[in-house]
């Protein structure tokens, strides 16, 4: 594949992230000792805007999978198809990616079989290679690629968590909400509300978060402070945006509802 083939998993513009601690140096010393990196952080707290946002400050192509429980090994390095003039072999994204010396982000990747995890183990250390075994090829990665996987230890489990032969071949990073002050600023670029608004919306986060584990499974993520100030920005009225974004789509449960809407309310 040639430089100009790349060109659709190139990060064009620069995305906005806002650093909160030492992650970017952190992320970009790994990058230089090509350390598979692991992120470790709550839904929604900005861990894919990081990747993507490193991707385009080291200037390298970036192939993002969503791993899901029904994902194969052939989803991720290849498989056979059939045309019309026989059969033909297709790259997966992790190939694609080992090739061309992308950052490969494999997003939420307890969800994926541990079956299937295992194929990115020779990749992890010294060798950097994938064996494709159907095709009978050793992919020797590029120099240049680097491997990036992310999941959400709230949701870990003894069924749904990584071997420690997996874990041990990444360095890691965690992520959590940003603090009030950058998580207003966030939301005053993303959405361009005014900064009342955004403390606002922040302190209902804060509420919020505070009932994980107390009839929640998850906080309210900055992601969607971001949908409500955008809501908000769009002329929604406030306590209805928050209604729509904040609190329907984390609880069913009545009384749950009434507490984070009372919440709502002693600010907007």
């Amino acid at each position: 594949m040639s430089e100009h083939d790349t060109d659709q998993y190139r990060i064009a513009e620069e995305p906005f992230y806002r650093p909160v601690a030492e992650e970017v140096e952190l992320f970009e010393a790994a990058y230089s000792a090509r350390m598979p990196v692991m992120l470790k952080g709550p839904t929604g707290c900005g861990k894919s805007r990081f990747v993507e946002y490193m991707a385009w400050r080291l200037g390298r192509p970036l192939v993002t999978v969503a791993c899901n429980e029904d994902m194969t090994a052939a989803d991720l390095v290849g498989r056979y198809l059939l045309d019309a003039q026989g059969t033909r072999w297709q790259d997966g994204p992790l190939t694609t990616a080992a090739r061309i010396g992308a950052v490969c982000y494999l997003d939420e990747i307890v969800e994926a079989r541990q079956d299937t995890t295992v194929v990115i183990h020779p990749l992890t250390d010294h060798r950097r290679t994938l064996p494709l075994e159907k095709k009978g090829e050793v992919v020797s990665a590029h120099p240049d690629f680097h491997l990036v996987i992310s999941y959400n230890p709230g949701y870990q489990s003894l069924m749904k968590d990584l071997k420690p032969s997996t874990k041990q071949r990444f360095g890691a990073l965690d992520f959590d909400h940003p603090e009030p002050e950058a998580e207003a600023e966030i939301l005053c670029r993303e959405a361009g509300v005014d900064r009342e608004t955004a403390d606002k919306l922040v302190q209902v986060g804060q509420r919020g978060r505070n009932l994980k584990g107390h009839g929640l499974d998850e906080g309210i993520s900055t992601r969607l402070l971001v949908y409500a100030a955008s809501l908000i920005q769009g002329g929604i009225d406030p306590a209805a945006a928050c209604k729509m974004a904040l609190v329907r789509p984390l609880t069913d449960d009545p009384d749950m509802r009434e507490t984070l809407d009372q919440a709502v309310a002693t600010y907007f």
